[in-house]
């Protein structure tokens, strides 16, 4: 793989995987860049050059590309930036389903959901089902 292409994919990598806050069955961020370079590694080279590597550029520029993308890029690069959206989706969520825990179990903020998360990893007495299925989809445990 070239230097470009290679510099190109890790920082849509970690374009992705900054958000840090998530559905059932998500894919993590990694897996899923996996497939999105391994399906449309050339493509995203050679039509998406310059744009900005974060996953709705991205997923726009292999949309208005469609023409010429291969038949399995076609076939994965939609699914892939879903599972994406999917495991962001499932962050916010651990917010919401776990309020109750961030604050009583482990003596934190909703406001900063993120920084209770190694509590509620770690703790399973007290965590309600609902927070512990948010925690799993989030891709936490």
């Amino acid at each position: 793989m070239k230097p470009m292409v290679r510099g190109s994919i890790t920082l849509i990598v970690l374009a992705l995987g900054m958000p840090p806050l998530a559905a059932a069955e998500t894919m993590s961020f990694g897996d899923a860049i996996g497939k999105l370079a391994a399906s449309c590694g050339a493509e995203i080279v050679a039509n998406c050059r310059g744009v900005n590597p974060d996953s709705t550029r991205l997923k726009e520029c292999l949309s208005r590309n469609r023409d010429v993308l291969s038949p399995q890029c076609q076939s994965d690069y939609l699914g892939v930036f879903d599972a994406i959206q999917k495991r962001v989706s499932a962050r916010v969520t651990v917010a919401n389903a776990c309020q109750r825990e961030i604050v009583k179990v482990c003596g934190g903020s909703t406001r900063e959901t993120s920084k209770s998360i190694p509590c509620l990893v770690s703790t399973p007495k007290g965590i309600s089902n609902n927070c512990l299925k948010a925690i799993d989809d989030a891709g936490y445990r």
